[in-house]
Formats: structure tokens, sequence, C-alpha cells
């Protein structure tokens, strides 16, 4: 089957299984991973390794790739999530089995201590008294045989917290790392290293996310090589400079055994020997634990031999760890992506969105708008109707002009807001609404309209949209004020109708 027809359907279930692993790791075309796969085997760690590292003539690989093909046998998967450092489909070649680095939480030993009641007291005090006899006995024997103490813990290790051998003052990771600090200084001075401001437990996880390594230092003050261990090795230039080169990725984390917590990660990282020190990074590669202890220095020996150690153990898994940063970095910048994706299209939905709402708004007072319109156009249709059928009913009291007969009369000249110009003779005993009823009816009155059928409208009330006026001198002659015609104007008079209505608009 050549690599550029080939058929995915031509595949066995677990071929199909190699590729699919194969090209999500390396993201390579199937085309070109075929080729690969079959010198390989079809063992998917093999070509990761060959694909990454680079292919090298193997003649035992391809005396066996000349034997009849077998199916390739079961891959080992190893899952693991991403807190843990590497994705679920990522394999790397097998590797010996390396020692555990186990996350040690600091257990303060004042926060396990403590008072029972009075009565409890009283009855376990002869079992207390017998337990301090044995612990003095005990330790006896652990002056008269060192190895006894020890050895003990080591056994113990697993059925009960570790409990230091001292009476220090338990604190918090982050005082605890303080006080060594302090005191590292007090002894041997300034100097250039820079430790971990906290826990062990803090330590170990920045260096498992991060994917650094870390350098855990321990050392016990009582035993007679710490003083020449920190001054000729631990601070020599050489030591100091290879810890504080970044590209190195070290983080630095030491502690006094006579503190709780740096006694609890002894016991948990076997040591067995002062001055002690051990690197621990992750290692995806191997399938039994995720943080591994790479290398173990115990004792006194060079500088040179010290970095040289810690050189080798990180030259040789700065390459697997530089692979998960890659695929880490991948994957960081697909979410990232992604993320940039799903705010692009949050900010477009949003902007939709604010589109939509103000069309809506906009829509809907346009039709608040064409509503009003609507209801004043109807309002005043029906003011027009309410005011016609007001002025019918009005002209029926309307009393006739007075003939030439009658003396008491009072004879005025209307000129209309029109133009026009009417004299009609009132009754002086006529009051002033009857001369504005007059004008505002004048238009009925002069139809000679039927106005018999027509009834008062119900609930309106008429006010009467213009004043009269006299010119000569002004005087304004209010409908409210009430009075005769006779009264008010006299035996005759020259008015003006004048229109009210826009001095009424502008006060509203």
């Amino acid at each position: 089957m050549s690599p550029q027809d080939f058929d995915p359907g031509q595949l066995s279930e677990s071929q199909q299984l190699a590729l699919g692993t194969y090209t999500s790791v390396t993201n390579q075309e199937p085309s070109a991973a075929i080729p690969l796969l079959q010198r390989s085997e079809w063992n998917v760690e093999i070509a990761i390794t060959k694909f990454f590292d680079g292919e090298a003539p193997d003649p035992v690989a391809e005396a066996r790739a000349a034997l009849p093909a077998s199916p390739p046998p079961p891959q080992s998967i190893r899952r693991e999530t991403l807190l843990n450092g590497a994705p679920s489909n990522l394999r790397y070649p097998r590797s010996p089995p390396r020692e555990s680095a186990p996350r040690i939480v600091a257990q303060a030993e004042s926060q396990q201590n403590y008072k029972p009641p009075l009565l409890l007291a009283i009855l376990f005090t002869p079992f207390n008294l017998l337990y301090r006899l044995f612990s003095s006995s005990f330790s006896l024997f652990g002056y008269l045989f060192p190895f006894l103490p020890r050895l003990l813990p080591r056994l113990s290790s697993g059925s009960s917290p570790a409990r230091s051998r001292t009476r220090r003052r338990a604190l918090n990771p982050r005082d605890t790392a303080a006080r060594f600090t302090r005191e590292f200084e007090e002894e041997y001075g300034d100097h250039p290293l820079r430790f971990f401001e906290n826990g062990y437990a803090q330590a170990y996880d920045l260096a498992k996310k991060d994917l650094k390594f870390l350098l855990v230092v321990l050392i016990s003050p009582e035993h007679d090589d710490t003083s020449t261990f920190v001054r000729e090795i631990f601070l020599s230039q050489e030591a100091v400079n290879f810890i504080n080169d970044p590209q190195n990725n070290i983080i630095l984390w030491a502690g006094s055994v006579q503190d709780s917590e740096a006694y609890q990660v002894s016991i948990a990282l076997n040591c067995s020997k002062f001055p002690f020190a051990a690197l621990v990074v992750h290692t995806p590669q191997d399938s039994t634990t995720t943080m591994s202890t790479i290398a173990r220095i115990t004792g006194l020996q060079p500088a040179s031999a010290f970095v040289a150690k810690l050189r080798t153990a990180i030259n040789q898994h700065s390459q697997a760890l530089d692979r998960v940063r890659a695929t880490r970095n991948e994957q960081q910048a697909t979410r990232n992506l992604r993320e940039e994706q799903n705010s692009a299209y949050e900010r477009s939905l949003a902007q939709d969105r604010e589109r939509a709402r103000q069309r809506r708004e906009a829509e809907a007072a346009q039709k608040r708008a064409e509503k009003e319109v609507r209801a004043m156009a109807e309002a005043k249709e029906r003011e027009a109707q309410m005011l016609e059928q007001w002025k019918r009913w009005r002209a029926q009291s309307i009393p006739e002009e007075p003939g030439p007969n009658v003396r008491d009369i009072t004879r005025i000249s209307i000129r209309l807001s029109d133009g026009e110009r009417v004299i009609r003779r009132f009754a002086e005993e006529a009051d002033i609404e009857e001369l504005y009823a007059f004008v505002e009816c004048y238009d009925i009155l002069t139809a000679s309209e039927n106005t018999a059928s027509a009834t008062e409208p119900v609930g309106y009330e008429h006010k009467y949209g213009f004043r009269l006026v006299s010119p000569m001198p002004r005087i304004t002659y209010d409908v409210h004020a009430g009075g005769t015609v006779g009264s008010k104007v006299g035996r005759s008079g020259n008015l003006i109708v004048e229109p009210i209505i826009v001095e009424e608009d502008d006060e509203a």
C-alpha cells in the first residue's frame, strides 16, 4: 500500500489507533506519517521518538521489519491531566522507574497537641508515666546505638506522621522558610543564593506547574560536615553560578532538619546521610509517577562534582521537558485563540443586540409618536364636534335682536377675527356672556339652520378662545368678570375679537 493513495479503511483497528495517536501528537499529515509508522512497525513510541529526535539507521529494526508482519502489541496509554503536566494522548519512550518524590504538607506539632479533660488526664496518668519511662530508656538505646533512631522512623513512616526530634517551635511554612534564611545568613553571612520563600509543598507545586527543577537541600546543624558543605560546596562560586543561572530553571528550597517540615521532607526523600541534596522534576515519560527524584547527592564531595551531577541530571531531562513545554504552549495558544474568537463573537453579538435594542426602541418611539399624533388628531376632532354641537345648542338660547321700538338697548359694532364687521343691538340688561355667545355662534345664526333638535354635549366644558376688546381706549371685557352689556359697554361700543389660542399655548 503506497502512502500516496492509502485508504484508512484498509488499516486494522490497532493501526488506525496508532495513526490517530501519532498524528495528534506530531500534527503530521497521514500520508507522511504512514511510512514512518511502517518503518517503526506501527510502534507509536518509536515513531514519535524518531520524529522529534531524528531517524537514524537501525539494523535490528530493519531486520525485524523484513520479517512477516505481525499485529502490533497493544500500547499502554498513559492518561494524565493538564494539571499534572502532559496531555492525555502524549507518549514517551519507556525509561527505568525512578524514585517517587511525594508532596509533603507540613504538619505543625503544635496543631497535633491535644489537651484531654481533667478526668481523663487523671485516669491516664499511670500510662503517661510508663510512656515517659519507656521514652527515656529508648533515648539511652538511641545514644548507644545511633542507627536505631533513623531506622525506626523509616519503618513507621507509612503509618504515622513524622515528628521532629527537636523542641523548636513549629511555624507555618512561610515563617519557617524565613527563619531558616535568617539563621543561615547569621551563620554563613550574606550570600547570592535565592531560597524559595515558602514551604516545600508550594515549591513542589510551582516546579510541577512551570516544569522546573526543584533542588532540595537539607542540612543538620548538629552534623560535623554541615559547615564544610555549605562554605566550600554549596556557597562556592561554581555552584552559586549554576544554581542562579535562569537557563537551568532551578527552584532552590532548603531547610534544617531541626524544623518539622524539613524533617518530614528528609524522611519522604529517604535521606540517610547529611548533608543531603536532591533534584526533583516532573517526569512525563515515567508511567509510575509525575514528580521523581532524578539526582541524590549526599556527603562531602568537590564543588565541581556537585555541579556536574546536577548538570548531568538536568541535561538528561531537559529535552523531555521542552517537549511538554512546546505541547503546553501550543495548547495554550489554541486556548487563547479560542478565547479571543469567543470574545470577538461575544462582542459582535453584544453589538448586534445593542443595534437590535436601539432599533426596537426607535420603532417603539416612532409608534408612540404616531399614536400620540393620532390621539391628538382624534382629540381635536372630538373637540371640534363637541364645539359644533355646543354652538348649535347655545344658539337656541340666544335672544332675538331687540326691535326699533325698544328704547333700553346697546348698539355694538363687532369686528370678527376674519375681518368681517357685524353691527347688532343688545338689551342693556343682557349679560356680557350673551355677547360672547353671539360672536361664538355667529356662523350658526347666519346659516339659518334648524337647531331645535340640538342638545347640550355631555361632559363638555366650553371655553371661549377669544376676548372682546375696545380699542380706544383699550378695555378688555372678560367673560369671567360678568356684568351686563349696558353697564360694561354703555349705549354703544366698538369691539374687536382677539384670539387667545396662541397665548394659551405659550403658557402651556
